[in-house]
């Protein structure tokens, strides 16, 4: 199911632009000049996709500290094709470097400026998690002022957001309650929960507390059994969801983009990522379109076919089509 796609053919106009960017870029270095407004030339990163991209998130997986290739380099400057930095933000206890050893390459191969922060640790009783925090304290604390930081530097009127799991919860919060709406320009969201997640029978155990009149309880034990304020705030029914699901949910001013698969065992059942049906909406199941892309909730970050999809909402006008066997451009 694909709703208000954006997608379309590539133009004479696309292939003149990257042709004068890349003149622009060659005569920065030949000339001894660099082009306003045009990000520096980099050099084609690697981008690990499928088993290569596991190993490489799960060898980055406890870094709460680096930043992932190709991302946060603070002296870039967007390309006039390309004039909103993307900002990743990140899944529950993955951490940018774990995170988006695959998207972060591919954007800046692709002509973006990119950056990504760790966010939300500090809440767990044990080692810190990434996301562990509150996502109102992730929001407020580290992303809003984040992002105020890459434009800045950057220059840029405003971002977009590509986030992953509890990254598509807090992009929300950020856009619905701290001025982010008019800061951001895109929201990608890769396995979304825009209704929380009924895992485990979490969220029905939930309310089941709620009857019996022991939620406070059952909140206590939860966090002393693992569990942390943002890991709870992404079950169907919590006061987050609540929140974020009252009044206006969804920005009219942000275009977003939500990537589901019907694979995905954490958020259940999947379509609670799906927004709704509106004209700055656009619902992606990949399975519609590609039914042999059996990635799930973990690996759609590193998915040759999400990140075609990726690609394709940050440029709708590049002409992206998706090729459900082949590898997202410039990969």
């Amino acid at each position: 199911m694909i709703v208000g796609s954006r997608f379309f053919p590539p133009s004479g106009f696309a292939r003149i632009r990257r042709a004068a960017a890349l003149f622009a870029a060659v005569c920065g270095v030949v000339c001894g000049v660099a082009a306003p407004g045009l990000a520096q030339a980099a050099p084609q990163l690697p981008v690990p996709l499928g088993a290569a991209a596991t190993r490489s998130a799960l060898a980055s997986y406890g870094d709460v500290v680096s930043s992932p290739p190709g991302a946060n380099d603070w002296e870039c400057r967007p390309a006039a094709a390309h004039p909103e930095p993307v900002v990743l933000l990140h899944g529950y206890t993955a951490g940018q470097a774990g995170n988006w050893q695959t998207l972060a390459p591919l954007l800046a191969n692709n002509g973006y400026c990119v950056f990504s922060l760790t966010y939300g640790l500090g809440a767990a009783p044990g080692p810190a998690t990434p996301g562990g925090a509150e996502i109102r304290v992730s929001a407020q604390r580290d992303v809003a002022p984040f992002v105020d930081r890459v434009l800045e530097a950057t220059g840029a009127r405003q971002v977009n957001l590509v986030g992953h799991s509890m990254g598509t919860v807090v992009a929300r919060y950020y856009t619905k309650f701290l001025g982010g709406a008019g800061k951001v320009a895109e929201s990608v969201n890769i396995t979304p929960l825009n209704n929380g997640t009924d895992v485990l029978g979490t969220a029905t155990m939930t309310d089941l507390a709620a009857e019996l009149g022991v939620a406070e309880l059952v909140d206590r034990v939860s966090l002393e059994l693992g569990s942390t304020p943002g890991g709870n705030d992404l079950v169907r029914g919590s006061d987050l969801m609540n929140e974020l699901n009252s009044g206006v949910a969804y920005e009219p001013t942000v275009d977003y983009t939500f990537i589901t698969t019907r694979y995905d065992e954490l958020v259940v059942p999947f379509t609670s990522g799906l927004g709704p049906v509106a004209p700055n909406v656009t619902n992606i199941v990949v399975q519609d379109r590609c039914p042999d892309a059996l990635f799930e909730h973990f690996t759609a970050a590193s998915d040759p076919v999400v990140a075609q999809y990726v690609l394709a909402a940050l440029d709708p006008a590049a002409g992206t089509s998706i090729d459900c066997a082949g590898r997202p451009r410039n990969s």
